[in-house]
């Protein structure tokens, strides 16, 4: 029995052919799967690593960005929630190529802000949490901001909200390489609570309605006209406006500068550095004041080129008195010489006195002139014969 046992053949390895093929097949395919699983696991959890605020705050150059955005009211949110596509091969994209950018400006040490998002925030980004068909926009006090109407006409939310989320370090010019290890919780917290730089501002606004043509008056944006309480007094327009304005012309400026048609320039609160740095500048020493300002603003022009009620027919022979009592306030409206285009006032002390009117300009005269005109007895109307007369003759 062992001697025939031990001439048996050995069996086939593989009894079928067809069953071979398949069976590397499904082995090859496993694998395949398997490799293919691994890969996007792991670049998945690469892609989220990545996408993640830890990612951000672990880069010493971010520090002002994550601080300012820790101290913000979108701390909660992700910084890819905002700052880029939802699309995963862009997002993929945009990783390799910002990287790649940003390294070679680190390196190079030509970045004084080295991470900087390349594109503004998109809209589509704004409207994953606010959506403003669905949203009641409630805005703080009177102020009107109808936000649909501002989508349709095609203003993105950073045009407005620029700073909602970093309050603009870097335009504060706050993001400097040499000033990144003073960065803490407590500066960011700082930099946040300067709300100028947070909520959209006046300037913004009135900025866009200029180039968009819109209107620019208080009631525009304002329920109530925004109009102070000081300015509905009955002598406010009569007397209390100049003592004000003497007080605190920065606070007029605030509102009436964006009610001219010309730029108003030179009222502006300088720094304390710039003031110390220019104190013996020509331009320091003569500082602008609101006489000036009621010549410079178009808006003051309604009043200040009209003729006060006090100047009656016998306001001529008087106004010298006047004039030395207080030469200052008669400059709210009127000037040593028509000249410095000034077009606010019309009369001038030029106007009346030999030694000022040299360069007298009809052009300018309120009665129109001829070339050649003659002094006649109409001229006395307004000016004084005894003076006049003395070099001119009818």
């Amino acid at each position: 029995m062992e001697e025939e046992r031990n001439e048996l053949p050995p069996p086939p390895k593989f009894r079928f052919k067809g069953n071979n093929i398949r069976y590397k097949l499904i082995k090859i395919a496993t694998l395949t799967v398997l490799i293919l699983a691994l890969f996007i696991i792991v670049g998945g959890l690469g892609l989220k690593a990545t996408s993640s605020s830890k990612v951000c705050a672990s880069c010493h150059e971010m520090k002002p960005e994550v601080y300012t955005w820790k101290a913000s009211t979108h701390s909660e949110v992700d910084c890819t929630s905002c700052h880029t596509d939802a699309v995963y091969k862009d997002l993929a994209k945009d990783k390799a190529k910002e990287l790649v950018e940003q390294l070679k400006k680190q390196s190079s040490g030509t970045s004084a802000a080295p991470i900087r998002m390349p594109n503004d925030v998109p809209d589509s980004a704004c409207e994953k949490c606010h959506n403003m068909s669905t949203r009641q926009v409630t805005p703080s006090g009177d102020i009107i901001i109808p936000h649909d109407k501002h989508m349709t006409k095609g203003v993105e939310c950073v045009q407005c909200h620029s700073g909602i989320a970093h309050g603009k370090v870097a335009d504060r010019k706050m993001t400097y390489s040499t000033d990144l290890d003073k960065w803490d919780s407590k500066v960011g917290t700082a930099a946040m609570a300067d709300i100028k730089f947070i909520r959209p501002d006046m300037d913004t606004c009135i900025e866009c309605h200029k180039a968009r043509k819109v209107s620019t008056e208080c009631k525009t944006c304002h329920t109530t006209g925004m109009v102070p309480k000081s300015h509905k007094k009955a002598d406010f327009s009569t007397k209390a406006h100049g003592k004000l304005a003497a007080k605190d012309l920065q606070k007029c400026n605030q509102c009436h500068k964006d009610m001219s048609a010309v730029p108003i320039e030179g009222y502006e609160d300088v720094p304390t550095l710039t003031k110390y740095l220019n104190k013996d500048s020509e331009t320091n020493q003569k500082k602008k004041n609101h006489y000036d300002y009621a010549k410079d603003n178009t808006f003051c022009k309604d009043c200040h080129s009209k003729r006060p009620a006090s100047h009656s027919k016998r306001w001529m022979m008087d106004h010298g008195n006047q004039a030395k009592k207080d030469k200052q306030e008669c400059f709210a409206c009127h000037n040593y010489q028509q000249a410095g285009g000034v077009k606010t006032t019309m009369v001038a002390c030029g106007s009346c006195h030999p030694a000022m009117h040299k360069g007298f300009d009809k052009e300018r005269h309120p009665v129109p002139l001829s070339a050649n005109q003659k002094v006649t007895d109409f001229c006395y109307t307004c000016h004084v014969k005894r003076t006049c007369s003395a070099c001119h003759i009818q």
